[in-house]
C-alpha cells in the first residue's frame, strides 16, 4: 500500500505537465505561492511545484501513519524532491528536476551495492526477499547485483529521456509511467526466473 502512495505525486506531476501551457508564465498554482513561471518550460515549472507539494502531503501523511517516522529511502526521496524541486522553482530551470530521478536511482544503486558492509555481509535484497525465496549464497549474490544493475539501468534511462532522446520531449511521460513499466517488467522477470526457488511454506494450498 505504501508503494501506491509514491505514485500520487507523479500523477499530480503528470496532470499539471500535460494541462499547463508551457509558454504562459502565469498559473493559479504559481500565483498562490507568489512564484513566477517561464515562457518556454512553464508546464514543467508548474508540474514541479505540484510534485513538491504532493510529495510533502503524502510523506507527511506517511510520517504520521508510521508513528512519526520515515524509512530511510522515504527520507532520501523526500529530500531529493524538495532540494531539486526547490532549485527548479528558484531558477526556473528544469535541468534540476530532470536530474532528480537520475540521482535517486544512482543513490539506490550505491546504497544497495554497499549494503552487505552494514548488514553482516547480507545484502539488503537478501534481507528483504529471503522470506520469499530460498537461494544459495551465489544465488543471492547474483540477485543482489541484478538489482544494483537495474537501478543503474533506470538512472541511464532517466538520463536518456531527460537529456538525449528528442531533446527530452517524452521525459515527462517516462518519468510518470515509463519507469513503473520497466519496474513491473523487471519484477515479473525476476519472479519467473526464480519461480522454482519460491519457499514452499509461502505457497498456500
Amino acid at each position: 500500500m505504501k508503494a501506491l502512495f509514491d505514485y500520487i505525486p507523479l500523477i499530480v506531476f503528470f496532470y499539471l505537465y500535460k494541462t499547463t501551457d508551457q509558454t504562459n508564465p502565469h498559473h493559479p498554482l504559481l500565483d498562490v505561492f507568489g512564484l513566477t513561471g517561464a515562457t518556454t518550460n512553464n508546464h514543467i515549472i508548474v508540474a514541479t511545484l505540484g510534485l513538491s507539494l504532493a510529495t510533502l502531503v503524502v510523506y507527511g501523511f506517511l510520517f504520521v501513519n508510521q508513528k512519526f517516522r520515515l524509512e530511510k529511502q522515504q527520507v532520501f526521496v523526500l529530500l531529493m524532491t524538495v532540494v531539486f524541486g526547490g532549485l527548479t522553482l528558484a531558477f526556473r530551470d528544469d535541468f534540476y528536476i530532470r536530474l532528480k530521478a537520475v540521482l535517486i536511482n544512482l543513490g539506490f544503486a550505491f546504497a544497495l551495492a554497499v549494503s552487505p558492509l552494514f548488514l553482516n555481509k547480507q545484502s539488503a535484497i537478501e534481507k528483504f526477499l529471503s522470506p520469499v525465496f530460498a537461494l544459495s549464497v551465489n544465488g543471492w549474490r547474483k540477485l543482489h547485483w541484478a538489482w544494483v544493475g537495474f537501478f543503474v539501468l533506470m538512472a541511464g534511462l532517466h538520463a536518456f529521456f531527460a537529456f538525449v532522446f528528442m531533446g527530452g520531449v517524452y521525459w515527462g511521460e517516462f518519468t510518470a509511467f515509463g519507469d513503473m513499466i520497466v519496474m513491473v517488467i523487471f519484477m515479473a522477470a525476476m519472479f519467473y526466473a526464480l519461480r522454482n526457488h519460491i519457499r514452499k511454506d509461502n505457497v498456500k494450498p
